[in-house]
């Protein structure tokens, strides 16, 4: 960025100076701002709505004799439908001093920004998770999450047992033991977890240490902490346990950056973020909803 003059002077906003500060916003929503954009399916999209393919599983066919005819397998294909919507953010700042800040990476302006992007984000995926989802040729069939891909509350909050349940629907499932699986609960769940008097000594240690931050992983779940979830009519925390596949964030422009001179405003300096995202349930055996009375 270019400073002209004195303190008295403007604060010229070079090309420069925009792409440094978007550069720092997208660096702290990916790494700070968003806890889930990388524990999903991430595709680049163009549109207001898009496609998230899905291919479905065959079986070999036994050869029953020498020259036989060559069998045709003929692999499902599906897909689930995305909306995209739009987002923004937006600040003024009247203090020269600190719009030449706002190419440092601690810039309190790039960090709020990029925050409220990856909150939004945020909900975004979780409300995909247990949500409606649609499928078909054009995305007109609705797809609730079944039943089965649900462990019922049972009047008690996150438990070992429930954290077994979940992975027993997985892997009865057949998903890939070798995809990143993730549990997103809140505080209030992983405290949960230590006050059970049937964990075993071992467990009890694995969990003190995920409470302590000392680990992230817990019964081949990576522990996201999120106190975004939402509640079911019970209500319940809804504590979703899925595959990385099982869900599907669609980024039809990342998050852009424009920062401007409002003439409006006493010419103060306008900080804005927009970014156009949408997120659905790609396949459901792949999620589990696991309802927790806090």
């Amino acid at each position: 960025y270019c400073i002209n003059g004195d303190n008295n002077m403007s604060t010229q906003i070079t090309t420069a100076f925009v792409e440094q500060y978007k550069s720092n916003v997208l660096h702290l929503a990916q790494q700070k701002g968003s806890r889930l954009r990388n524990a999903v399916r991430v595709e680049m999209v163009t549109g207001k709505n898009a496609f998230f393919e899905r291919i479905g599983s065959t079986a070999a066919e036994k050869r029953t004799s020498r020259h036989s005819d060559t069998p045709r397998m003929d692999t499902p294909h599906s897909r689930r439908r995305v909306s995209l919507d739009d987002y923004d953010w937006a600040d003024l700042i009247d203090q020269e001093d600190k719009v030449r800040m706002l190419i440092s990476p601690q810039s309190e302006y790039a960090i709020a920004g990029a925050n409220a992007m990856g909150r939004a984000m945020d909900t975004a995926i979780i409300d995909a998770a247990t949500g409606t989802a649609y499928s078909g040729v054009a995305g007109g069939t609705s797809v609730s999450l079944p039943s089965a891909q649900k462990v019922a509350h049972g009047g008690t909050d996150l438990s070992v047992g429930k954290l077994r349940s979940a992975k027993k629907i997985l892997d009865a499932a057949e998903v890939d033991p070798d995809e990143e699986r993730f549990l997103v609960c809140s505080a209030e769940q992983i405290d949960a977890l230590l006050n059970e008097t049937e964990v075993t000594s071992s467990d009890f240690n694995t969990i003190k240490t995920l409470v302590q931050g000392e680990i992230d992983t817990f019964m081949g779940f990576k522990f996201i902490r999120s106190e975004r979830l939402n509640t079911d009519s019970t209500p319940s925390r809804q504590v979703l346990a899925f595959a990385k596949s099982a869900i599907g964030l669609a980024i039809g422009s990342d998050i852009s950056t424009k920062i401007s001179e409002r003439a409006d405003k006493n010419y103060a300096t306008q900080v804005f973020l927009s970014m156009t995202i949408g997120a659905t349930r790609i396949e459901e055996e792949k999620m589990v909803e696991i309802a927790c009375n806090e």
